[in-house]
């Protein structure tokens, strides 16, 4: 079993930083790519961003520029650098990855959400 716990969510002023992080544990032998995505009251989920094994990243137009993302292998851990936040970028974020547990198989694997909440 391969479970993501999320840290770092909170209220902000707009303009101000937030770091969010992810850590995945449990039965892993390898993991693929990692993610941010976030959901805002009536809004569907969106990608934030994502990371592959090695480390090439892919950012919604609405984040480039402002956020960053970052992984450690080595700790099994994704991160959000989220900076000249906006009251737009209010949601819950929830961490993703594509987890091997073993060699011969592959799962995505949820995290159970953080909010941040930027106020104007």
């Amino acid at each position: 079993q391969v479970q993501l716990v999320e840290s770092g969510g909170g209220l902000v002023q707009a303009g101000g930083s937030l770091r969010l992080s992810c850590a995945a544990s449990g039965s892993i032998f390898s993991i693929n790519s990692m993610g941010w995505y976030r959901q805002a009251p009536g809004n569907e989920r969106e990608l934030v961003a994502t990371v592959t094994s090695g480390n090439s990243t892919k950012y919604a137009d609405s984040v480039k520029g402002r956020f960053t993302i970052s992984r450690d292998n080595a700790k099994n851990t994704v991160y959000l650098q989220m900076d000249s936040l906006k009251p737009e970028d209010t949601a819950v974020y929830y961490c993703s990855a594509e987890v091997r547990p073993t060699i011969f198989s592959s799962i995505i694997v949820w995290g159970q959400g953080t909010q941040v909440t930027v106020s104007s």
